[in-house]
């Protein structure tokens, strides 16, 4: 696709996303965005196909300004995974709130397999997230766990703070299962004698998931066990973490 092409489909999205945000995926029919974007019918078809596949565009946008919003605010806050966590739900859940036509075409319309790539890079933010808490010792639970219990419990917060009528809305609602979400999966910092068996045993655990989906070693690199001997170890120390 030449500049000239992506351009003209950027600001078609732009048109949409305004549509979107001020009347809902409804109000995103294509006779409406090709009349508000200034092209015919046929030109919009030729861009998205059909209106399934605009609304499929609209998705990745707004995930594409969800992630541009929360990596600027996480790159603000202390260099503390745990509160990055803290951090994360409240700039997910203030999107949701002050996008609810977008998070719900984002979150609420989602399908197994027709994810978009910045869904993908959504998901790959958190479990960075909580790598990092698992590498400082942090996580009571492995990261895959850990990341599937706070997604499902932002999102769950976010629709439901949705679905209500914005003067009855309760902010604290979020911020207290944020806190018994996150304390459920995260603990204190080790204790400088080492005696946090379980909190080590996730770090090392962590460590190794690393080395092992971060591409090609270099040299000296990487572990110098086979699969199956790293398999067991990774068994072992989900074992000693409880």
């Amino acid at each position: 696709m030449n500049e000239g092409r992506r351009a003209a489909r950027r600001q078609v999205l732009q048109v949409a996303a305004k549509l979107l945000e001020e009347g809902g995926s409804e109000a995103v029919s294509t006779r409406a965005v090709a009349a508000a974007a200034g092209i015919t019918a046929p030109a919009l078809y030729r861009m998205f196909d059909d209106k399934d596949g605009l609304l499929a565009e609209l998705a990745a946008y707004g995930f594409e300004m969800y992630l541009a919003e929360k990596r600027e605010a996480l790159a603000l806050t202390p260099d503390d995974p745990v509160a990055d966590l803290y951090r994360g739900w409240d700039l997910h859940v203030d999107f949701g709130v002050q996008h609810p036509a977008f998070y719900m075409l984002m979150y609420g319309t989602v399908q197994p397999g027709r994810r978009p790539p910045a869904a993908d890079e959504a998901h790959a933010l958190l479990v960075g997230l909580l790598g990092r808490a698992a590498d400082a010792g942090r996580l009571r639970v492995p990261v895959e766990q850990a990341t599937r219990v706070i997604h499902a419990a932002t999102t769950g917060a976010t629709l439901a703070l949705i679905g209500e009528e914005p003067s009855e809305r309760d902010l604290t609602t979020s911020a207290r299962l944020r806190d018994t979400v996150i304390a459920s999966v995260t603990t204190d910092p080790p204790a400088p004698s080492g005696s946090d068996l379980a909190s080590r045993a996730l770090a090392l655990d962590a460590a190794l998931e690393t080395a092992l989906t971060t591409g090609p070693p270099a040299a000296g690199a990487g572990t110098p066990l086979r699969d199956t001997e790293t398999a067991l170890l990774r068994d072992w120390l989900q074992r000693l973490a409880g």
